[in-house]
């Protein structure tokens, strides 16, 4: 089985280089002159955008073939104080460069928004928010001219004393947006609401793939197990260009499990990876400890000594 290796958003080995600058409303509010702050808004995103571009060649140098964006690269976009400014149009340019070194390095790239992009939500506020905030991020995948092999990965959601009903609300959600909109999600199972399980079922029940999250899994399941599941989530990329992806990441501490560790531990992916060689020739996993692009490298080194397994390239492996 060949994996490819990604991290999320920052870079601990490119100095100065955080795609995720932002700039408060207080801020924005302070300017006197509104044009000016719109001006700002827009200088800081096209920094983050430059940033990213660099993060994206630092990987690309190390064979390091995948990557998520950060959802922060333009400061307060969807918050009311930016009126009707369409910086998504205004940065397509600074988009499509990224798109560029995306496609000419045959990367695998793409979103996940925050945790307040909720479908599911009771609340007919949030809905909206989140929605638009979908259509945001499609549009800047959209700019960057790639297609909807690009994901946006999202949660079901949460549970409001009636699971079963949050499930459903979800479903019938996602069927209302706009199919161009839906093919561009794929669905993560969370650690304290809805189980792998459960995200499987409703992402079967919608047609789109599912991210398989191994620590989210380990702190929250009914005891399925992975040798059951995990052929079925394969199943789930059989129409999509890139192959199954997961997520990994070792918990902090005994007393916080939830939280990610700086770096993973072999024993909390090694089980994993046996299991998944029988079920996929590839797999793409995003690595998301708290060390980012240095959690990944020395993963791969920590793998890449066990007799099964042979490295490729800076994030690539092989194991047999």
């Amino acid at each position: 089985m060949i994996i490819r290796f990604g991290f999320v958003a920052m870079s601990t080995h490119v100095y100065n280089s955080s795609p995720s600058k932002t700039m408060t409303v207080k801020a924005f509010q302070s300017i006197p002159d509104k044009r000016l702050a719109l001006r700002r808004v827009l200088r800081i995103a096209k920094e983050n955008i430059a940033h990213t571009k660099r993060i994206l060649y630092h990987a690309a140098h190390n064979g390091i073939l995948f990557y998520r964006f950060s959802s922060r690269l333009i400061p307060l976009l969807g918050h009311e104080v930016l009126g009707d400014k369409d910086f998504i149009r205004a940065l397509k340019e600074d988009f499509a460069d990224i798109g560029k070194v995306v496609l000419d390095n045959k990367m695998r790239v793409g979103f996940h928004p925050d945790h307040f992009t909720v479908l599911n939500t009771p609340r007919k506020d949030v809905l909206r928010s989140s929605v638009k905030d979908l259509i945001r991020h499609v549009r800047m995948l959209q700019s960057m001219g790639l297609n909807q092999a690009y994901k946006c990965n999202i949660h079901i959601g949460g549970v409001y004393n009636d699971k079963k009903a949050a499930g459903e609300r979800f479903v019938e959600r996602f069927l209302r947006l706009d199919p161009r909109i839906q093919a561009y999600i794929c669905l993560e199972n969370d650690d304290k609401t809805f189980t792998a399980q459960e995200t499987l079922d409703i992402a079967k029940s919608v047609g789109v793939p599912m991210v398989f999250d191994l620590h989210h899994h380990r702190c929250n399941n009914n005891g399925e197990a992975i040798e059951d599941l995990f052929p079925i989530i394969v199943e789930s990329w059989t129409k999509e260009v890139f192959p199954p992806k997961i997520h990994v990441s070792s918990p902090k501490s005994e007393s916080d499990i939830r939280s990610h560790a700086d770096y993973v531990a072999l024993d909390d992916i090694v089980p994993f990876l046996h299991v998944a060689k029988q079920y996929t020739k590839q797999l793409d996993i995003m690595i998301e400890a708290k060390q980012k692009d240095d959690a990944l490298f020395r993963l791969v080194e920590d793998l890449a000594a066990l007799p099964e397994v042979k490295k490729m390239d800076g994030g690539i492996l092989e194991i047999t």
